[in-house]
């Protein structure tokens, strides 16, 4: 099985000179994508199709590599929004703040003379004549990739930094471990179905985070701070397991039935910023860990028993469970976590999951 990770290099080092000239590439960049997504919006060709009588359209100083390139992401922008909304899709926009090069255009050189510097990112190419050497310092992240799969050949350079993308080859997803069912709340950021709960700093975390001023730098540390403890509760969660099943919970802040599921406390406590960074950290570590990740629908998983089945609201009475029908008692978010990989397992694709013995 193969992934694809990436790893950030600060441009912090960069001169003021040079990052204006960078600033002015990129943002003509993200004017000539945008072109090209109004151009195509209607009729979007493949890329095989981009001759030079299309990327020469555009009135720009950028170069003929450049446009194709910018084509080629307007092109790719244009069928994720079109798979994702079908008839509703909206043009989306590009913002001007980053762009995408490759090897055509950017070369990764080592750094000979300077050695506060691992390599310089080559630009050439790009219009104009202009020519840019951009410093790049290597980090424990970056080396960690490095060792473990392939560099890529393509980049997205931001005014704040340059992005490598690394292919892993990581094998055969686990053919043995815990089968395990995670739910997330506020008290505990995992509850899982083996009755095991992780993170349950996160709800102080995220309080002190509201209390800081939108915006400041202590914010911003404390979300770090936040950031890490996910990360962590994750790598420890896919340890020992071949399955992690979560709820799918999408559009947290919409009048939709999902957001009847979450209580308004969880919603404005948790957040959706917070949720969402929390599942993609998960996927995340189950991918590089050879764990497969799968998700359900959420509905009923708080108020069903996991023991006989009954399903009523008056089960749950906040952070406790007991079902009005059996009798069973429980952590309320323990209880609902096994309801998730139930309905995995009792559904069409959990079947290769099952132990021999259901």
């Amino acid at each position: 099985m193969k992934i694809i990770r990436s790893s950030r290099c600060s441009l912090k080092e960069l001169s003021d000179a040079k990052r204006e000239k960078l600033q002015k590439i990129i943002s003509e960049y993200g004017a000539i994508v945008n072109f090209f997504i109004k151009y195509f919006w209607k009729e979007t060709p493949s890329k095989s199709q981009l001759l030079k009588s299309i990327v020469d359209l555009p009135d720009t100083w950028l170069s003929a590599r450049l446009r194709k390139v910018a084509a080629r992401e307007a092109i790719d922008m244009i069928l994720a929004v079109k798979t994702r909304d079908g008839d509703k899709a909206i043009q989306p926009v590009h913002k001007g703040r980053r762009m995408y090069v490759s090897s055509t255009i950017a070369t990764l050189l080592p750094s000979k003379q300077a050695k506060e510097f691992d390599a310089w990112l080559h630009l050439a190419s790009i219009g104009e004549k202009h020519i840019l050497d951009l410093p790049i310092r290597y980090h424990k992240h970056f080396h960690k990739l490095c060792k473990a799969g392939k560099r890529q050949e393509s980049y997205i350079i931001t005014k704040d930094y340059v992005q490598f993308s690394f292919e892993i080859e990581t094998g055969m997803k686990k053919r043995e471990g815990k089968l395990l069912g995670v739910d997330t709340g506020i008290n505990a950021l995992a509850s899982l179905s083996d009755g095991v709960q992780l993170g349950k700093s996160v709800k102080e975390q995220i309080e002190s985070i509201k209390r800081c001023k939108h915006g400041s730098k202590e914010q911003k540390k404390r979300r770090r701070a936040l950031k890490q403890t996910m990360c962590e509760v994750a790598n420890s969660l896919v340890a020992g397991a071949r399955l992690v099943v979560v709820e799918v919970l999408k559009k947290l802040n919409q009048k939709t039935k999902i957001k009847r599921r979450l209580s308004k406390n969880v919603r404005r406590t948790l957040g959706s910023w917070a949720y969402r960074y929390w599942l993609e950290r998960l996927e995340l570590a189950c991918e590089w860990n050879r764990v497969s990740f799968r998700a359900v629908p959420p509905f009923y998983t708080s108020i069903r028993c996991s023991s006989c089945g009954h399903t009523e609201r008056r089960n749950r009475d906040k952070e406790m469970f007991l079902c009005r029908s059996c009798g069973y008692d429980d952590n309320a978010d323990l209880n609902a976590a096994k309801n998730i990989l139930f309905r995995f397992l009792s559904g069409p694709y959990g079947a290769g999951f099952k132990p021999c013995s259901i």
